[in-house]
């Protein structure tokens, strides 16, 4: 059993806050970590997660069913909501225009133009990121000193949607770029989405040589759709209906071999889909794992997705199999909110229809060549979309796969950012359509395509422990809120006392408008080889005196505590939830308690 000690200390720039509430805290022992152990946003048993349940409060353990009703329509947190479009600006040949005005753009929501609150033309850095040495005990989730708009590009290998031949070429291709590009001072990270969701291979600011050297070693899987032959993925990913065709029986006199590729194209459709949306939840989930581990980065980023794709049109969240609506919210929301656009790559290079893989002989047997087509369209739609609601854009139909993540690269080094403030009487749920129009002839403009409003987007209270659940079993730290913690350990009996300070350099966490409000949770999470992990959490929620809010705008908030350990390694993460904006840090670190 973990526990807060009874004394501890609340300091903000060593000023006393006699207007402060302190929550009690929520002590949470292994044992009942291990009977709540679900998976945030799907409710099923997850692998690793933190164990806090959706739909319940967690202060009270109430239900939470938000202010929105039951009626759907949306209801505003905050009626000043600003809306930030990043706008790519090219000439037919793809150069990049430089020197526009504000008044050279126009905005339409749903068609209606927009007032421009905001404009801005950004020229990003197109250097690595500096790094500092940090003390020993000392652990934050900013050490990339990031502190102005940077070129950022991050390489995703797509092993779980892509066959395990075209991982190969996309590999290769990948290095392809990086040999072109030795000197390049662009801020690169490689990542891969497998079997277990995302993993990093080098971080943000590697060397060109640590690069190359990491896809050199990377390992191909073979995709699980591969399984289910050429058949069943294409009926998989048909319309359910269509499917019961072939689950039927067949008709007299009717060819024997012609029933059995029925017969098995049939089971493979019902194992095929249930892969499929797996798959599908992987990819969103190392989507929305990346937005948070970049919403920190100030800045348009570009997410580099090297993949075969999944043959799902996402045109709204009702299109998803299964239950991951609320998943599918969720990762929309924060790719917008991180200004992350995705840039899909299809792996396969130049495809023909006739060629999509498997057995020919087997495939022709049970379905024609436009099966074939609707297919390969269905999985080239799902990249458009992607790349059209992010702002990015999706390459197909070509071998030049390092010429694709060149272009991709290049469009985060200059842009223009549009703001404007969201209309909140429109309280209708759905998705908002957005066009950006610049009154210049022959002019290419990227900017997403819209983005949802949702109770969930609009009420970041709705998916408060779903919030933290996945932070909290994500495997790279958020960085929505710049978080620094020092640690130090001293024995106690057969326990340590683990002391920690942790500061939020950001005086966004307090709101002026309500008398200097803040509400923030406090999540400390250990992590043991072999046993469940143990979560201690607290809430602190009070006022800041106003001759106090100059310091904490200029030096951050404090937080001092400490708490009793048994002996072991530990990974122990720090989270802190800001509960108003639903803005996320996260600290990871090794302790050692002996």
């Amino acid at each position: 059993m973990m526990s807060l000690r009874s004394s501890f200390s609340l300091d903000f720039l060593k000023v006393l806050l006699t207007s402060i509430v302190l929550l009690c805290p929520v002590v949470v022992s292994t044992s009942a970590i291990a009977q709540d152990n679900n998976d945030p946003f799907s409710g099923r048993p997850a692998t690793g997660a933190a164990g806090l349940p959706i739909g319940t409060d967690s202060r009270s353990g109430a239900d939470v069913k938000g202010p929105n009703g039951a009626n759907g329509r949306l209801t505003f947190r905050t009626q000043t909501v600003i809306v930030q479009v990043p706008a790519v600006v090219t000439d037919k040949s793809g150069h990049v225009l430089h020197g526009l005005t504000k008044d050279d753009f126009k905005v339409f929501e749903d068609g209606k133009e927009r007032h421009i609150a905001t404009f801005e033309e950004v020229k990003a850095a197109n250097s690595r990121p500096a790094t500092r040495a940090t003390p020993a005990g000392e652990f934050s989730n900013s050490a990339a000193l990031i502190r102005q708009p940077t070129s950022v590009a991050v390489i995703v290998l797509d092993t779980i949607n892509t066959p395990f031949l075209d991982q190969s070429y996309g590999r290769r291709e990948a290095l392809k770029y990086l040999a072109r590009n030795t000197s390049v001072q662009q801020t690169l990270g490689l990542v891969v989405i497998g079997g277990k969701g995302v993993q990093v291979l080098c971080g943000l600011g590697s060397e060109p040589a640590t690069l190359v050297a990491a896809l050199k070693k990377a390992t191909g899987q073979v995709s699980p759709m591969e399984e289910y032959g050429v058949a069943g993925q294409m009926v998989s990913a048909s319309d359910p209906e269509s499917n019961k065709l072939w689950a039927q029986g067949t008709g007299i006199g009717e060819d024997p071999s012609a029933r059995l590729a029925k017969w098995i194209a049939a089971s493979d459709a019902v194992e095929g889909r249930n892969q499929q949306a797996r798959s599908t939840e992987t990819t969103l989930k190392a989507f929305l794992s990346l937005a948070w581990s970049l919403s920190g980065v100030p800045g348009r980023k570009s997410l580099i997705w090297i993949t075969g794709s999944f043959p799902f049109q996402l045109a709204s969240e009702s299109s998803l199999p299964g239950s991951w609506a609320e998943l599918y919210q969720k990762t929309m929301q924060a790719l917008n909110n991180a200004q992350v656009s995705i840039y899909p790559v299809d792996a396969r290079g130049l495809v023909g229809n006739s060629a999509f893989g498997g057995d020919e002989t087997s495939a022709q047997t049970v379905m024609d060549a436009s099966m074939r087509s609707d297919l390969n369209d269905a999985a080239l739609a799902s990249m458009r979309r992607f790349a059209d609601m992010t702002g990015g854009r999706a390459f197909y139909n070509t071998n030049d796969l390092a010429g694709a993540i060149a272009s991709a690269v290049d469009d985060s080094g200059s842009y223009y950012m549009l703001g404007y403030y969201l209309d909140t009487h429109n309280d209708a749920p759905g998705w908002r359509k957005l066009k950006v129009q610049v009154k210049r002839p022959d002019v290419v403009v990227r900017a997403r395509s819209g983005f949802l409003e949702t109770r969930l987007t609009a009420d970041p209270e709705i998916t408060h422990n779903a919030d933290i659940g996945f932070a909290l079993s994500s495997p790279f730290d958020s960085t929505a809120i710049p978080v620094t913690v020092k640690l130090g350990v001293t024995q106690e009996g057969d326990k340590g006392k683990v002391g920690f300070s942790l500061k939020m350099p950001e005086g966004s966490l307090v709101d002026e408008s309500e008398k200097n409000a803040f509400d923030l949770d406090l999540v400390v999470q250990f992590a043991k080889d072999g046993a469940p992990p143990a979560v201690v959490r607290n809430t602190l929620k009070g006022l800041i005196p106003p001759q106090a809010l100059p310091g904490i705008k200029s030096d951050g908030m404090i937080y001092n505590n400490s708490i009793m350990v048994p002996h072991g390694k530990y990974e122990v993460r720090f989270l802190i939830r800001d509960n108003r904006t639903g803005r996320i840090g996260t600290v990871s670190a090794p302790l050692t308690v002996n």
